[in-house]
Protein backbone atom coordinates (compact mmCIF):
# COMPACT_ATOMS: atom_id res chain seq x y z
CA UNK A 1 0.00 0.00 0.00
CA UNK A 2 2.70 2.63 1.15
CA UNK A 3 4.56 1.67 -2.22
CA UNK A 4 1.45 2.19 -4.35
CA UNK A 5 1.06 5.75 -2.08
CA UNK A 6 4.87 6.55 -3.29
CA UNK A 7 4.56 6.00 -6.59
CA UNK A 8 1.27 7.95 -7.07
CA UNK A 9 2.75 10.79 -5.06
CA UNK A 10 5.75 10.26 -7.39
CA UNK A 11 4.42 10.34 -10.37
CA UNK A 12 2.23 13.60 -9.66
CA UNK A 13 5.39 15.62 -8.60
CA UNK A 14 7.42 14.01 -12.18
CA UNK A 15 4.50 15.37 -13.81
CA UNK A 16 4.65 18.72 -12.20
CA UNK A 17 8.31 18.93 -13.05
CA UNK A 18 7.42 18.25 -16.81
CA UNK A 19 4.61 20.99 -16.41
CA UNK A 20 6.09 23.90 -14.59
CA UNK A 21 8.97 23.43 -18.10
CA UNK A 22 6.15 25.96 -20.35
CA UNK A 23 7.23 28.93 -18.93
CA UNK A 24 10.76 28.45 -19.36
CA UNK A 25 10.14 27.22 -23.12
CA UNK A 26 8.07 29.97 -24.34
CA UNK A 27 10.77 32.27 -23.01
CA UNK A 28 12.82 30.29 -25.71
CA UNK A 29 11.05 31.07 -28.57
CA UNK A 30 12.99 33.15 -31.08
CA UNK A 31 10.06 34.73 -33.45
CA UNK A 32 7.24 32.26 -33.43
CA UNK A 33 3.90 33.63 -32.15
CA UNK A 34 1.66 32.20 -29.98
CA UNK A 35 -0.78 30.90 -32.70
CA UNK A 36 2.19 28.64 -34.37
CA UNK A 37 3.39 27.69 -31.01
CA UNK A 38 -0.63 26.37 -30.18
CA UNK A 39 -0.69 24.57 -33.90
CA UNK A 40 2.53 22.60 -33.39
CA UNK A 41 1.95 22.08 -29.81
CA UNK A 42 -1.73 20.74 -29.98
CA UNK A 43 -1.04 18.06 -32.97
CA UNK A 44 1.67 16.93 -31.04
CA UNK A 45 0.15 16.53 -27.89
CA UNK A 46 -2.81 14.64 -30.08
CA UNK A 47 -0.48 12.81 -31.78
CA UNK A 48 1.23 11.29 -28.65
CA UNK A 49 -2.76 10.47 -26.73
CA UNK A 50 -3.80 8.94 -30.46
CA UNK A 51 -0.87 6.56 -30.28
CA UNK A 52 -1.70 5.37 -26.72
CA UNK A 53 -4.89 4.78 -27.52
CA UNK A 54 -4.09 2.74 -30.04
CA UNK A 55 -2.09 0.85 -28.27
CA UNK A 56 -4.93 0.77 -25.55
CA UNK A 57 -7.55 -0.14 -27.83
CA UNK A 58 -6.56 -1.57 -30.86
CA UNK A 59 -9.39 -2.15 -33.42
CA UNK A 60 -11.73 -0.45 -30.42
CA UNK A 61 -10.04 3.00 -30.87
CA UNK A 62 -13.15 4.41 -32.90
CA UNK A 63 -15.60 3.21 -30.36
CA UNK A 64 -13.77 4.37 -27.54
CA UNK A 65 -13.96 8.02 -29.54
CA UNK A 66 -17.46 7.23 -30.13
CA UNK A 67 -18.20 6.67 -26.39
CA UNK A 68 -17.70 9.65 -25.27
CA UNK A 69 -20.69 11.44 -26.55
CA UNK A 70 -21.99 15.19 -26.90
CA UNK A 71 -20.07 15.81 -23.70
CA UNK A 72 -16.96 14.59 -24.63
CA UNK A 73 -16.52 16.82 -27.29
CA UNK A 74 -18.16 19.93 -25.62
CA UNK A 75 -14.88 18.88 -22.51
CA UNK A 76 -12.49 18.45 -25.71
CA UNK A 77 -13.67 22.03 -26.82
CA UNK A 78 -13.39 23.36 -23.05
CA UNK A 79 -9.77 21.72 -22.89
CA UNK A 80 -8.56 23.00 -26.50
CA UNK A 81 -9.95 26.29 -25.15
CA UNK A 82 -8.14 26.69 -22.22
CA UNK A 83 -5.13 25.37 -23.52
CA UNK A 84 -5.05 28.09 -25.97
CA UNK A 85 -5.39 30.80 -23.14
CA UNK A 86 -3.09 28.70 -21.29
CA UNK A 87 -0.03 29.71 -23.85
CA UNK A 88 -1.47 33.39 -23.20
CA UNK A 89 -1.35 33.62 -20.17
CA UNK A 90 2.39 32.86 -19.99
CA UNK A 91 3.01 35.06 -22.83
CA UNK A 92 1.03 38.29 -21.27
CA UNK A 93 2.13 37.92 -18.01
CA UNK A 94 4.83 36.38 -15.83
CA UNK A 95 5.08 33.11 -15.47
CA UNK A 96 4.67 33.64 -11.52
CA UNK A 97 1.11 35.24 -12.04
CA UNK A 98 -0.19 32.87 -14.66
CA UNK A 99 0.86 29.74 -12.67
CA UNK A 100 -0.44 30.76 -9.18
CA UNK A 101 -3.96 31.70 -10.65
CA UNK A 102 -4.21 28.52 -12.75
CA UNK A 103 -3.07 26.45 -9.19
CA UNK A 104 -6.37 27.97 -7.32
CA UNK A 105 -8.14 25.40 -9.90
CA UNK A 106 -8.74 22.99 -7.17
CA UNK A 107 -10.00 25.52 -4.74
CA UNK A 108 -12.38 26.85 -8.06
CA UNK A 109 -13.32 23.38 -8.20
CA UNK A 110 -14.81 22.98 -4.64
CA UNK A 111 -16.50 26.55 -5.47
CA UNK A 112 -18.90 25.79 -8.30
CA UNK A 113 -19.68 22.40 -7.22
CA UNK A 114 -20.35 23.77 -3.96
CA UNK A 115 -22.64 26.79 -5.36
CA UNK A 116 -23.70 24.47 -8.92
CA UNK A 117 -23.80 20.49 -8.02
CA UNK A 118 -24.83 21.53 -4.39
CA UNK A 119 -21.40 19.30 -3.11
CA UNK A 120 -20.51 19.66 0.50
CA UNK A 121 -18.03 21.93 1.33
CA UNK A 122 -16.72 22.60 4.62
CA UNK A 123 -16.28 26.08 6.07
CA UNK A 124 -12.56 25.98 6.00
CA UNK A 125 -13.36 25.10 2.40
CA UNK A 126 -15.30 28.05 2.05
CA UNK A 127 -12.57 30.12 4.05
CA UNK A 128 -10.06 29.05 1.86
CA UNK A 129 -11.71 30.32 -1.34
CA UNK A 130 -12.55 33.86 -0.10
CA UNK A 131 -8.92 34.13 1.29
CA UNK A 132 -7.31 33.00 -1.76
CA UNK A 133 -9.19 35.58 -4.14
CA UNK A 134 -7.15 38.08 -2.12
CA UNK A 135 -4.23 36.37 -3.08
CA UNK A 136 -5.10 36.71 -6.63
CA UNK A 137 -6.81 40.47 -6.57
CA UNK A 138 -3.16 41.16 -5.14
CA UNK A 139 -1.69 39.60 -8.73
CA UNK A 140 -4.23 41.44 -10.80
CA UNK A 141 -2.93 44.62 -9.22
CA UNK A 142 0.38 43.54 -9.82
CA UNK A 143 -0.95 43.00 -13.49
CA UNK A 144 -2.43 46.38 -13.85
CA UNK A 145 0.73 48.33 -12.71
CA UNK A 146 2.92 46.53 -14.60
CA UNK A 147 0.49 46.47 -17.87
CA UNK A 148 0.10 43.15 -17.78
CA UNK A 149 -3.32 42.21 -16.97
CA UNK A 150 -4.83 40.85 -19.97
CA UNK A 151 -1.96 37.57 -18.66
CA UNK A 152 -4.16 37.48 -15.67
CA UNK A 153 -7.59 37.86 -17.45
CA UNK A 154 -6.01 35.00 -19.73
CA UNK A 155 -5.51 32.60 -16.83
CA UNK A 156 -8.45 33.04 -15.64
CA UNK A 157 -10.12 31.53 -18.05
CA UNK A 158 -8.01 28.68 -18.09
CA UNK A 159 -9.21 28.58 -14.54
CA UNK A 160 -12.87 28.45 -15.69
CA UNK A 161 -12.12 25.87 -18.76
CA UNK A 162 -10.54 23.71 -16.40
CA UNK A 163 -13.50 23.58 -13.93
CA UNK A 164 -15.89 23.23 -16.80
CA UNK A 165 -13.61 19.89 -18.41
CA UNK A 166 -13.61 18.64 -14.78
CA UNK A 167 -17.36 18.96 -14.11
CA UNK A 168 -18.14 17.43 -17.83
CA UNK A 169 -15.63 14.61 -17.11
CA UNK A 170 -16.95 13.71 -13.30
CA UNK A 171 -20.83 13.17 -15.15
CA UNK A 172 -19.10 10.49 -17.48
CA UNK A 173 -17.11 8.71 -15.02
CA UNK A 174 -17.81 5.22 -16.31
CA UNK A 175 -16.47 6.57 -19.50
CA UNK A 176 -12.55 6.38 -20.80
CA UNK A 177 -12.48 10.35 -21.67
CA UNK A 178 -8.60 10.08 -22.44
CA UNK A 179 -10.19 10.21 -26.15
CA UNK A 180 -12.08 13.91 -25.33
CA UNK A 181 -8.54 14.84 -24.04
CA UNK A 182 -6.75 13.67 -27.35
CA UNK A 183 -9.94 16.34 -29.27
CA UNK A 184 -8.82 18.96 -26.92
CA UNK A 185 -5.27 19.10 -28.62
CA UNK A 186 -6.93 19.12 -31.99
CA UNK A 187 -8.75 22.24 -31.22
CA UNK A 188 -5.44 23.64 -29.60
CA UNK A 189 -4.02 22.88 -33.05
CA UNK A 190 -6.97 24.18 -35.38
CA UNK A 191 -7.81 27.38 -33.12
CA UNK A 192 -3.63 28.02 -33.83
CA UNK A 193 -4.18 26.68 -37.39
CA UNK A 194 -6.93 29.48 -38.16
CA UNK A 195 -5.64 32.78 -36.25
CA UNK A 196 -1.76 32.05 -37.16
CA UNK A 197 -0.36 34.14 -40.34
CA UNK A 198 1.47 31.02 -42.09
CA UNK A 199 2.73 28.02 -40.16
CA UNK A 200 6.23 28.24 -41.18
CA UNK A 201 8.48 28.86 -37.84
CA UNK A 202 12.08 28.29 -37.42
CA UNK A 203 13.44 24.58 -36.46
CA UNK A 204 14.93 25.77 -33.15
CA UNK A 205 10.96 27.19 -32.44
CA UNK A 206 9.53 24.04 -34.36
CA UNK A 207 11.29 21.97 -31.83
CA UNK A 208 10.21 23.45 -28.69
CA UNK A 209 6.67 23.54 -29.92
CA UNK A 210 6.87 19.88 -30.32
CA UNK A 211 8.92 19.36 -27.02
CA UNK A 212 6.02 21.16 -25.35
CA UNK A 213 3.24 18.80 -27.02
CA UNK A 214 5.32 15.70 -26.75
CA UNK A 215 7.25 16.24 -23.47
CA UNK A 216 6.16 19.41 -20.89
CA UNK A 217 2.18 18.46 -21.72
CA UNK A 218 2.08 15.02 -22.78
CA UNK A 219 4.43 13.21 -20.33
CA UNK A 220 3.04 15.80 -17.49
CA UNK A 221 -0.26 15.05 -18.41
CA UNK A 222 0.11 11.18 -18.50
CA UNK A 223 1.69 11.13 -15.14
CA UNK A 224 -1.51 12.60 -13.71
CA UNK A 225 -3.63 10.65 -15.55
CA UNK A 226 -2.09 7.04 -14.18
CA UNK A 227 -1.11 8.66 -10.52
CA UNK A 228 -5.18 9.07 -10.80
CA UNK A 229 -5.48 5.30 -10.04
CA UNK A 230 -2.75 5.35 -6.86
CA UNK A 231 -3.76 8.43 -4.97
CA UNK A 232 -6.55 10.42 -4.04
CA UNK A 233 -7.72 13.43 -6.09
CA UNK A 234 -6.87 15.62 -3.23
CA UNK A 235 -3.81 14.33 -3.05
CA UNK A 236 -2.99 15.17 -6.52
CA UNK A 237 -3.93 18.62 -6.72
CA UNK A 238 -2.06 18.95 -3.48
CA UNK A 239 1.49 17.40 -5.16
CA UNK A 240 0.76 19.01 -8.82
CA UNK A 241 1.84 22.10 -6.93
CA UNK A 242 5.15 21.49 -7.96
CA UNK A 243 4.27 23.09 -11.54
CA UNK A 244 3.29 26.75 -10.05
CA UNK A 245 6.54 25.83 -7.85
CA UNK A 246 9.19 25.35 -9.96
CA UNK A 247 7.54 27.35 -12.83
CA UNK A 248 8.45 30.94 -11.05
CA UNK A 249 11.72 29.17 -10.33
CA UNK A 250 12.95 27.90 -13.96
CA UNK A 251 12.73 31.51 -15.10
CA UNK A 252 14.32 33.19 -12.78
CA UNK A 253 17.29 31.53 -12.93
CA UNK A 254 17.48 31.48 -16.70
CA UNK A 255 15.84 34.04 -18.29
CA UNK A 256 16.15 36.51 -15.51
CA UNK A 257 12.63 36.79 -14.87
CA UNK A 258 11.98 38.27 -10.76
CA UNK A 259 8.57 37.95 -9.56
CA UNK A 260 7.23 41.31 -7.98
CA UNK A 261 6.54 42.13 -3.99
CA UNK A 262 3.05 41.75 -4.95
CA UNK A 263 3.39 38.38 -6.73
CA UNK A 264 5.32 37.01 -3.94
CA UNK A 265 2.92 38.12 -1.59
CA UNK A 266 -0.62 36.77 -3.62
CA UNK A 267 0.99 33.75 -5.04
CA UNK A 268 2.12 32.85 -1.26
CA UNK A 269 -1.55 33.73 -0.24
CA UNK A 270 -2.91 31.28 -2.71
CA UNK A 271 0.17 28.67 -2.42
CA UNK A 272 -1.39 28.64 1.67
CA UNK A 273 -4.67 28.68 0.65
CA UNK A 274 -4.55 25.63 -1.48
CA UNK A 275 -2.21 23.17 0.15
CA UNK A 276 -4.28 23.86 3.47
CA UNK A 277 -7.69 23.00 1.80
CA UNK A 278 -6.12 19.84 0.24
CA UNK A 279 -4.46 18.77 2.96
CA UNK A 280 -7.72 19.25 5.25
CA UNK A 281 -9.43 17.50 1.85
CA UNK A 282 -6.89 14.21 2.45
CA UNK A 283 -7.31 14.25 6.23
CA UNK A 284 -11.36 14.17 5.67
CA UNK A 285 -11.02 11.60 2.65
CA UNK A 286 -8.86 9.26 4.94
CA UNK A 287 -11.23 9.22 7.40
CA UNK A 288 -14.08 8.66 5.88
CA UNK A 289 -12.05 5.92 3.80
CA UNK A 290 -11.23 4.06 7.70
CA UNK A 291 -14.85 4.58 9.12
CA UNK A 292 -16.17 2.52 5.99
CA UNK A 293 -13.31 -0.40 6.40
CA UNK A 294 -14.07 -0.45 10.18
CA UNK A 295 -18.33 -0.73 9.17
CA UNK A 296 -17.32 -3.40 6.49
CA UNK A 297 -17.77 -7.24 7.11
CA UNK A 298 -14.24 -9.18 7.65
Amino acid sequence: MERRYAFGAGLVVIGGVFLSLSGILLRNIESASGWQILFYRGLAFSLMLFLILLLKYRKGTLSAFRAIGRPGLWAALALGLGSVAYIFAILLTTVANALFIIGASPLATALIGWLILGEKTSRFGIAAMLVSLTGIGLMFADGLIEGRWLGNIAALIVVASFVIFLLLVRGRQQVDMLPATCLGGLVMAGVGGIFADDLIISNHDLVIALLMGWVQFGIGFLCFTIATRYIMASEVALFALTEAILGPIWVWFGVGEQPSLLTFIGSGIVLLCVSSYCIVGIREERRRLQSISTRSPT
